[in-house]
């Protein structure tokens, strides 16, 4: 199937479309329904009737935006009419929420006239919190937005004008930076005058460009001050005529620092490239065929060629979705009246700041594992990369309180709580222990120091001051690594084969010796990382440590039970995972160590769980589970848990309600424990879940991760005498700097 057969099926899946209304709060009973509706409905009406700013507290105005076109200018289509642009605003409307979290409706109108439609949309401010303009040809899209914004005191957005151009502005400051140019000694020739150009040209302004050092070619070639006195340019592009001779793109090319197309494909040749000042940018934007290509640009010059495109094929992808999500996100939280240029400014500079920094795995993964760093092949962050929110929204927002156009404020810290909050229960659970973390960064060994993840993790854990990381590796290696990297960062590194650790030696001798262990094999075995992270640990030199990327899950273990080994009255350790969902959170154990475990180890086992919970402020109610509810089944298999919880709930140490056995759905569903089991010690739903054994936890976590859609963090070990974790081999750098905060929580000892 061709990509157009496989995008009509697609779109014509039941239900027809992208987007659909879903309730936001529960309506399953009579009085839910009252009060969503008649007659509970009425006491916010009438708030609202006194103080039109209630709507904000009241009903989804906040989080609604309107995208709004007439189909006159669809991207790659043309006048295509209101009807056939639904797709499109619709596929807006998807962007919005996935990356932002935020509603639409997207609002078609079949209206010729451009006074009817400014009244149009103006009439529509009581709905929305903003409005995002789309696809509208030029010169109307220009009158439209202006006579908008003055009449509506919510922000109004054109994004095919100024999208583009906070996107490739943020691409221009770092191209500017890699060739050691100020923005202001620049000359920019444009390919194109229409209302993308024209935008996106004042904000190079905006930025820093010089307006004389800006030439801007149309399909007639170069605009000039004889062609605006001469009428033949409309009120808008007259603003970059320049006193210069009449020519083409090839003239206007010639000498330039920068060209920016926005026209269409195919117009540039190399030629023109090599008639290029040194050095060259190139942000050929045309889709989907860019003026020039990739290639062909690279290979027209021995220098440097910074290129990008609108392609998502190719390095430095200039991307709406880069902006308008994040750029609303930050203008909806503040109730801004407007979306200025101090807002946009502050948008493409978080973008530009953002290219200067590791990129997260998931995201590498979603592009083939490029090695996405900071230089000419990356200039500006990925369109997927999670992290855009956290640096936009707040960007802007702050913005929008410093240019005066908030009617509220922020305070930056919970703001960023609120924003993980919407990407995931995951983001906002470990939130919690990355600020309890930052409170009293620990030393922490990593004993696989040399791994490329490992190197990564250790610099995001020293720069936002969650850990003081010590890297267990040779030293050189470290250091290149970090170098290649990007990494301006300085590790710490211990290297246990370039030195002499006779104490280490006989600490981890004394240890072993009865158990087969000569001082012989305890030097040799101190040269390998995990035995020597665990000694440091055990010995004091380190407050906790991480284990496991490179090696299966039993052989990384080892090395710890050996010289660190359990708790003081702890007999048994625990893999423990924290699985998230959209509004729910639970604890699953065991998923990692204990291969059968009897009452006496599920009983300890839950009491470790528990305590991780606690770490997560989350107040523990256990369940154990079986394939049998409290006795309905009777048989050795079913009283292990039975015995347990009975051994936990006769406990005067154990301050957490706690039953079983009971069936998985028992555990988890309210109506069952209040109505048929009604008689439990549970009041509300099991937040930690204890299986019966290995076999079922190692199932039930990654079932539930990869059909149930959690979220997980872990395995976390519970129960050992240090703060020690075992990674896992497909961890990503932000597993390892969870896992490591979670160590530096523990290595706090920090009072819940």
């Amino acid at each position: 199937m061709s990509l157009e057969d496989d995008s009509l099926e697609y779109h014509a899946t039941d239900p027809p479309g992208k987007v659909e209304i879903t309730t936001t709060k529960p309506t399953n009973s009579q009085r839910e329904l009252s009060l969503a509706y008649s007659p509970g409905v009425a006491g916010p009406c009438r708030e609202i009737a006194e103080d039109p700013d209630a709507a904000y507290r009241y009903t989804g105005k906040g989080n609604l935006v309107g995208v709004v076109s007439d189909g006159s200018a669809v991207l790659g289509l043309g006048d295509i009419g209101p009807q056939a642009s639904k797709p499109v605003m619709e596929g807006k409307g998807v962007l919005f929420k996935r990356f932002a979290d935020i509603d639409i409706f997207d609002v078609e109108l079949d209206h010729d006239d451009l006074d009817t439609f400014v009244e149009s949309v103006a009439g529509m401010e009581p709905t929305f919190g903003g409005i995002n303009l789309e696809d509208i040809s030029a010169p109307d899209c220009f009158v439209i937005e202006e006579r908008l914004r003055e009449r509506m005191d919510i922000p109004v957005f054109h994004d095919d004008q100024h999208g583009t151009a906070i996107i490739s502005g943020a691409a221009l400051l770092n191209a500017a930076e890699l060739v050691g140019t100020d923005l202001g000694d620049l000359e920019v020739t444009f390919a194109g005058a229409g209302a993308a150009a024209l935008a996106t040209a004042r904000f190079y302004v905006s930025l820093g460009v010089r307006r004389e050092n800006v030439t801007m070619v149309d399909i007639d070639g170069i605009l000039t001050t004889e062609r605006a006195e001469a009428g033949d340019l409309d009120p808008y592009s007259r603003e970059f005529a320049r006193d210069v001779p009449e020519g083409d793109l090839a003239d206007a090319i010639a000498g330039a620092d920068v060209f920016v197309g926005l026209s269409v494909g195919g117009i540039v040749s190399q030629k023109m490239v090599r008639s290029m000042n040194e050095n060259p940018i190139v942000f050929a934007m045309a889709n989907p065929d860019p003026e020039i290509g990739y290639e062909a640009a690279k290979a027209a010059r021995e220098d440097t060629v910074i290129m990008a495109t609108g392609r998502s094929d190719y390095p430095n992808q200039v991307n709406n979705v880069l902006g308008f999500p994040f750029i609303f996100r930050g203008a909806l939280d503040v109730r801004a009246t407007e979306i200025n240029e101090a807002m946009k400014v502050a948008a493409a500079e978080a973008l530009a700041d953002l290219a200067k920094e590791d990129v997260p795995d998931a995201v590498r993964k979603a592009y083939g594992d490029q090695p996405l760093q900071f230089g000419p092949e990356y200039i500006i962050p990925k369109p997927m990369d999670p992290r855009v929110l956290f640096e936009l929204a707040p960007a802007v927002a702050q913005a929008a309180i410093d240019s005066g156009a908030a009617r509220t404020g922020i305070d930056p810290e919970s703001y960023e709580e609120e924003l993980e909050a919407r990407l995931g229960k995951s983001r906002e659970m470990m939130r919690i222990v990355l600020n309890k973390a930052k409170s009293d960064p620990k030393r922490i060994a990593l004993a696989e120091g040399g791994d490329e993840k490992i190197v990564r993790a250790a610099s995001q854990l020293a720069d936002r001051g969650i850990a003081e990381p010590v890297l267990i590796g040779n030293q050189s290696r470290i250091e290149r690594l970090a170098d290649d990297l990007g990494l301006e960062f300085d590790p710490e590194v211990v290297d246990p084969g370039a030195g002499e650790y006779e104490a280490y030696v006989e600490d981890l001798y004394q240890r072993r010796q009865r158990k087969g262990i000569t001082r012989t094999e305890a030097a040799d075995l101190i040269r390998d990382s995990s035995y020597f992270a665990s000694v440091m640990v055990d010995r004091g030199d380190a407050d906790a440590m991480l284990t496991g990327l490179t090696h299966n899950y039993p052989s990384a273990l080892r090395p710890i039970l050996q010289v660190i080994g359990t708790a003081e009255d702890v007999d048994y350790a625990a893999g423990v995972y924290m699985l998230t969902f959209k509004n729910r959170v639970v604890f699953l154990a065991d998923t990692t160590v204990n291969q059968d475990p009897d009452e006496e180890t599920l009983a300890e086992v839950t009491c470790h769980a528990a305590e991780i919970a606690r770490r997560f402020d989350v107040e523990p109610r256990a369940a154990l589970l079986s394939y049998s509810d409290f006795g309905s089944v009777d048989n050795e298999g079913t009283r292990k848990p039975r015995r347990a919880a009975r051994r936990l709930r006769t406990d005067p140490t154990v301050d957490f309600p706690v039953d079983g056995e009971m069936q998985a759905d028992t555990a988890v569903i309210e109506e069952m424990l209040e109505g048929t089991y009604e008689f439990t010690d549970l009041e509300s739903p099991a937040n930690v879940l204890v299986l019966p054994n290995l076999e079922a936890g190692n199932i039930a976590y990654k079932l539930l991760q990869r059909l149930g859609g959690a979220e997980a963090v872990g395995p976390m070990l519970a129960g050992m005498a240090e703060p020690v974790h075992v990674l896992q081999r497909d961890d990503e750098v932000k597993d390892i700097v969870n896992l490591a905060a979670i160590a530096v929580v523990e290595a706090q000892g920090t009072e819940l």
